[in-house]
């Protein structure tokens, strides 16, 4: 992986317990850490680019290597999960879930010297994840699915503010905050979008998501052309389906049905509540899924606080991500196409590839002037047209 200032590639072999990091720049210079008989179970980079954070097997612990001495510094008892570590925006400060005798605790690095600036326990049962606000003011911490809970944190360790929706049943899926720092997306199993603010951290209002849509907003439909199928054609693997080109119809309907899948109440983690809640970059939407209506794309303006659009897949949305530079959206269902929408409208590109390509998620450039589309085992880039405003 590439170091966030592009002078330095990384390689993690975690069979190996091996990382080893090149130079760009002066490329006699290479680096290799060896973890030993602790195992290698994840690698990332710091945001200054000049130290490594590798993770031991079991989360026993996390070692950082610095590119510039050489010291090494333990941090022991991270606890294990996918959001159990995060920088501040400006690269400051490390927060850290740690788990001691039963209890969860955060500990806050600065990431200049790599001291521990605050350790404090959490009001939690068992910690499911933590964000930094983008300003780096707050940071929010929620519990595991049993317990709807969610507190707020200073900087120093202070509890700003503890929300919680309902109890007795399967709570918080999800986590986002807008890039203003002003409003803090909690998604939920119970279908809904709650929006807190950042000055009383109170909810200003809740994003449901009904199977019978009425109101003003603008739903679009997707409709393709199915290819005719040649004799002896095999169907691709994973159950994906070529199609011919395909187009967005308005629906005026009202109410709109909203196609919906039952969940199997006996299965682990039910497909049901909003997993996904992902904020415009000039804080003015967000574009959320529904698990349980997986074709389902619903974009809110943040603005209104009203739902402005909905638009219907053929097939489950499978990633999503905005332009950095505008409102504009790009997401992909596994087919071979990807799909954008902007307060303009919505549309449905084919991935003009001759080997089959099945998108599975994209990356916008930073300065959005083209979205990387990667598949399985390749990737096509996708540059924008800015004079047709495609």
């Amino acid at each position: 992986m590439w170091s966030p200032d592009s002078q330095f590639i990384l390689c993690g072999m975690y069979k190996r317990g091996i990382t080893q990091v090149w130079s760009i720049e002066q490329p006699e210079w290479t680096c290799k850490i060896d973890e030993g008989s602790a195992g290698l179970e994840s690698v990332c980079w710091s945001p200054d680019s000049r130290h490594i954070l590798t993770f031991a097997n079991f989360q026993l612990r996390i070692t950082v290597w610095s590119l510039i001495n050489k010291s090494v510094s333990y941090i022991k008892y991270p606890k294990q999960g996918k959001k159990m570590l995060d920088f501040t925006s400006d690269g400051s400060y490390m927060a850290l879930a740690e788990r001691r005798d039963c209890k969860d605790y955060i500990s806050v690095f600065s990431c200049k010297q790599w001291q521990l600036m605050k350790h404090f326990e959490t009001d939690t049962k068992d910690l499911a994840g933590l964000e930094w606000a983008p300003n780096g003011r707050a940071l929010a911490v929620w519990d595991s699915i049993l317990d709807y809970k969610l507190l707020l944190y200073s900087l120093d360790g202070r509890c700003l503010s503890t929300y919680s929706a309902y109890e007795w049943a399967l709570g918080i899926k999800c986590v986002s905050w807008s890039p203003s720092s002003q409003f803090l997306a909690v998604g939920s199993f119970d279908e809904k979008v709650r929006l807190l603010n950042h000055l009383t951290w109170k909810v200003i209002i809740d994003f449901s998501h009904p199977p019978l849509l009425e109101g003003k907003a603008v739903v679009y439909k997707e409709i393709e052309k199915k290819l005719p199928s040649l004799q002896g054609e095999v169907d691709p693997p994973g159950g994906a389906v070529f199609t011919g080109s395909s187009h967005y119809e308005v629906v005026s309907e009202r109410p709109a049905q909203i196609p919906v899948i039952k969940a199997d109440p006996e299965k682990a983690n039910p497909k049901i509540g909003v997993s996904l809640a992902v904020f415009s970059p000039d804080s003015k939407y967000l574009a959320t899924r529904n698990d349980n209506m997986p074709c389902a794309l619903w974009i809110w303006d943040i603005r209104q606080l009203a739902l402005v659009a909905i638009l219907l897949q053929a097939a489950p949305v499978k990633h999503l991500e905005w332009d950095p530079c505008q409102s504009r959206l790009a997401f992909c269902t596994g087919t071979n196409k990807v799909y954008m929408w902007s307060p303009a409208g919505a549309l449905s590109v084919d991935v003009p590839v001759e080997a089959s390509f099945l998108v599975q998620s994209l990356r916008w450039h930073p300065e959005g002037a083209a979205v990387l589309l990667m598949g399985r085992e390749n990737m096509c880039m996708c540059f924008i047209d800015r004079d047709k405003n495609r």
